[in-house]
């Protein structure tokens, strides 16, 4: 096993676009129970690989609505709802910062297991919410990204004195 390291902001992984996962085998496995592991000592629910410092397109949530851990590798969005909810969102590479944001309530995704088996699925609420966030991460939209400027400003400002 790995120990592995969270970055924090405003670390440049953070705001990089992750690469598609093209081999699945048991380093695609160790990574994510690596990545399980550092997610359950920050402590968070969802982690990205990105998260620390790996660019690949996988996703591990650990969630009572999913029945507990899941792994999503290449999640991607098919569509998302019109119905919004508002949620307070943080992230494991910026530990006690949070703020609200809206996104919508409801996800159509596509992924790959670890296997490599091409899945579908519909998340609701809060594991919707999730996964919006981790694709965001993804794609390289850290989620402070989604604040307004004078959020996003008292944030880092914030964020700098705590830092220190």
């Amino acid at each position: 096993m790995t120990v592995l390291t969270i970055r924090r902001y405003p670390d440049p992984a953070l705001n990089s676009r992750c690469a598609d996962v093209t081999v699945f085998d048991a380093g695609l496995k160790a990574l994510a129970d690596d990545l399980h592991v550092a997610m359950t000592a920050a402590p968070g629910v969802g982690i990205t690989a990105a998260h620390c410092g790996i660019l690949q397109r996988v996703v591990v949530l650990d969630l009572p609505e999913l029945g507990g851990r899941r792994d999503y590798v290449n999640p991607e969005l098919v569509s998302v709802s019109d119905e919004t909810m508002e949620h307070t969102e943080g992230s494991v590479s910026m530990p006690g910062m949070t703020d609200t944001l809206v996104r919508p309530r409801q996800v159509d995704i596509r992924y790959r297991t670890i296997d490599g088996v091409e899945m579908r699925e519909t998340l609701e609420g809060f594991s919707a919410i999730c996964m919006q966030h981790e694709i965001d991460q993804l794609d390289g939209i850290f989620w402070i990204q989604r604040l307004s400027r004078l959020k996003r400003e008292r944030m880092l400002k914030k964020w700098g004195k705590q830092a220190r």
